[in-house]
């Protein structure tokens, strides 16, 4: 394990002389970077000094991004206080969890046809009785 620090430590380097910010209990120093980073330096001078864990899940960074914070990355929290890193999950699905996924698929069938045998039918009974 490298360097360990305490929040207290990461919390003095909080300006754009000295930017760090803390990642999953993970201290990056990104000073350098500041200029280069995307979103902007404001972004993470908001973060300075502090976890900035869920602002940079919230984001959704790449993983190339994910690479590219080993070579900032100066040490950890210290064990005692150290935060429990939360998995963020994403549900891409649109399927309720509770219906089978063949039924949503059905679903999506049955209304279009139907909508297109009453519309057939309006028609053709409009037409004939005219």
């Amino acid at each position: 394990m490298g360097k360990q620090f305490t929040l207290a430590e990461v919390k003095k380097h909080n300006d754009n002389h000295s930017t760090w910010i803390i990642i999953h209990n993970e201290v990056y120093d990104v000073t350098k970077f500041l200029n280069e980073h995307p979103g902007g330096e404001e972004v993470l001078l908001e973060q300075a000094g502090k976890d900035g864990s869920e602002a940079f899940e919230d984001v959704g960074h790449s993983s190339d991004a994910r690479e590219m914070m080993a070579k900032y990355k100066v040490g950890d929290i210290v064990e005692a206080e150290r935060k429990p890193v939360k998995q963020k999950t994403h549900n891409w699905s649109t399927v309720d969890s509770e219906a089978q996924p063949n039924e949503s698929s059905l679903m999506s069938w049955i209304i279009p046809i139907t909508l297109g045998v009453i519309a057939t039918i309006i028609y053709r009974f409009y037409f004939q009785s005219h």
